[in-house]
C-alpha cells in the first residue's frame, strides 16, 4: 500500500492491451459507459501507441464525442459582452450588416480581412482573449503539483499537460491578433483585472485528487464547448481549435485515469476522489455561464454563429455525460436531488448557487487575488527574458540587413 496517499496505476487485466475499432467507435453514439470499459488500460499505453499517432487523434477526439447536435457555443468564456442586449430585426440593420448576417446564416467562415460590423470584431476578442487568459491561468492550479506528484510518471504527464495550457493560450493570443488587438495590449488588460478568465481557476487544489477532478471534471466541461467552436463563424478562431480540441481531449483522459487509479486504490484513497468530485462538481456546472433567463448577450452571439447553444442545455449534456462516468468509478454525485428523467431522457439536477459565482466574478472567490499576484509578479519577473528576446531579434534583423547590403554591392 502506497502512503503518500495515491493509488498506483492499474493494470487490470479485464480491459487488456489498448485496443479499439475506430470503426466501431465512430459508428456508435457516445456511450461513457462503453468508452470507460474499452479504453480503461494504464495510461502507460497511450505512451506505447507513439507510432500510430495519427489513429491516436482520432481517438482523442472520440473519448470525449459528444452528439452532432452540439454544433456550437462558447468556452472558457464567461458573460461576453456583445455590445447588443437585444436581436435588432433584418430591417434595423444596414445593408452592410444584412449582407453580413446573409454570409453568417449561409455558414461562410469570415476571415481577418473581411469586412465585418465593430460589434461582431469586439466580441470575438473578448471571447478569444478570456479563452486564452483562462489557458493561462488555468496553468496556476495545475503547476501547484508539479513537484508534488506521487510518481515521476505522473509528474511528466502533470508537465506536459501544463506545457499544452501554455501553448493553447498562445495560439488563441495569435487567432485574437488578427481582429487588430495586440498581444501586449490583452496582457494588459488580464494583468489589471480589465479582462476576465474562466471563474473555475478561482478554486484552490488542496489534493493530488484535485488533478483528477480538473482533468475529468473541469476539461470535460470545456470539451463539451471547445468541439464545436471548430466550426464557429470565425475562421482563425475555429482553425485554432482544432490542435487544442485534441490536446484537451487527452487531458480529460488523464483526469478520469487518475480518478479511476484513486478509486481502486484504499478506501482513503477513493474518499481523496469523492471529496474532489464533491468540491469541483457546483464549480463545473457553473463554467457554461449563468442561467440563460440571465445572459443578455447570448442571443446575438447566437446570431453570430459565435455561440449558437444555449448555456442551459450546454449544461444538461454535460451532467447527462458525467453522472454514468461517476457511477463507472463508484463515486456519488453531491446532489440530493439528481435523478433519472425518462420523459425528458436526461438528468434532473438540484438548484444552483449562483451567488457564489457572482461573487467570484466580482473577484472575491477562494483564490482570485493570489491567481492575479501570482500572474503580475511571474510577468514582472519575466521582463528581462521578454527584453532579451526582443534584442536577438533586432540584432538578427540588423543583421540580415547588412548581409543582403554586403551582397549587393
Amino acid at each position: 500500500m502506497r502512503c503518500d496517499g495515491v493509488a498506483e496505476d492499474c493494470k487490470d487485466k479485464r480491459f487488456g492491451p489498448w485496443t479499439l475499432d475506430f470503426d466501431e467507435a465512430f459508428d456508435r453514439p457516445f456511450d461513457s459507459r462503453w468508452c470507460a470499459h474499452r479504453l480503461g488500460g494504464s495510461i502507460d499505453d497511450i505512451f506505447n501507441m507513439t507510432h500510430h499517432i495519427a489513429q491516436y487523434e482520432e481517438m482523442c477526439i472520440m473519448i470525449v464525442r459528444v452528439d452532432a447536435a452540439l454544433e456550437r457555443s462558447q468556452m472558457y468564456a464567461q458573460m461576453v459582452e456583445t455590445g447588443v442586449t437585444k436581436v435588432r430585426s433584418d430591417v434595423a440593420l444596414t445593408a452592410e450588416e444584412q449582407a453580413f448576417q446573409i454570409r453568417i446564416d449561409a455558414g461562410v467562415k469570415i476571415e481577418a480581412k473581411d469586412s465585418m460590423p465593430e460589434n461582431y470584431r469586439k466580441t470575438l476578442i473578448r471571447q478569444m482573449s478570456q479563452h486564452a487568459h483562462s489557458e493561462i491561468v488555468g496553468q496556476l492550479p495545475e503547476a501547484n503539483w508539479i513537484t508534488r506528484a506521487p510518481t515521476l510518471k505522473r509528474k511528466a504527464i502533470l508537465l506536459a499537460k501544463v506545457q499544452d495550457e501554455a501553448g493553447h493560450g498562445l495560439y488563441l493570443y495569435s487567432a485574437a491578433e488578427t481582429l487588430n488587438v495586440t498581444r501586449d495590449q490583452m496582457t494588459r488588460d488580464l494583468l489589471s483585472g480589465k479582462s476576465k478568465y474562466s471563474s473555475i481557476f478561482n478554486y484552490p487544489t488542496l489534493t493530488w485528487a484535485d488533478m483528477g477532478a480538473i482533468g475529468w471534471l473541469v476539461d470535460g466541461a470545456a470539451i463539451i464547448n471547445q468541439i464545436p467552436l471548430c466550426r464557429c463563424s470565425y475562421g482563425p478562431y475555429a482553425r485554432a481549435m482544432i490542435r487544442i480540441c485534441k490536446e484537451e481531449s487527452f487531458h480529460q483522459r488523464q483526469g478520469f485515469d487518475i480518478m479511476l487509479s484513486l478509486c481502486r486504490g484504499s478506501e482513503k484513497q477513493k474518499a481523496m476522489a469523492q471529496d474532489a468530485l464533491d468540491r469541483w462538481w457546483w464549480p463545473s456546472l457553473m463554467m457554461q455561464g449563468p442561467p440563460d433567463a440571465e445572459s443578455t448577450n447570448s442571443a446575438q452571439s447566437m446570431r453570430w454563429k459565435i455561440k449558437l447553444f444555449s448555456n442551459d442545455e450546454l449544461r444538461q449534456k454535460f451532467i447527462d455525460q458525467t453522472v454514468p462516468q461517476a457511477e463507472f468509478l463508484g463515486l456519488t454525485i453531491p446532489d440530493p436531488e439528481l435523478k433519472w428523467n425518462e420523459e425528458r431522457k436526461s438528468y434532473d439536477f438540484g438548484p444552483i448557487q449562483w451567488d457564489e459565482f457572482y461573487e467570484v466574478l466580482r473577484g472575491n472567490g477562494p483564490c482570485n487575488r493570489d491567481r492575479m499576484r501570482t500572474r503580475n509578479r511571474d510577468h514582472e519577473t519575466g521582463a528581462w527574458v521578454r527584453e532579451a528576446a526582443m534584442a536577438y531579434a533586432e540584432k538578427h534583423e540588423r543583421r540580415v540587413e547588412t548581409t543582403a547590403q554586403e551582397e549587393s554591392a
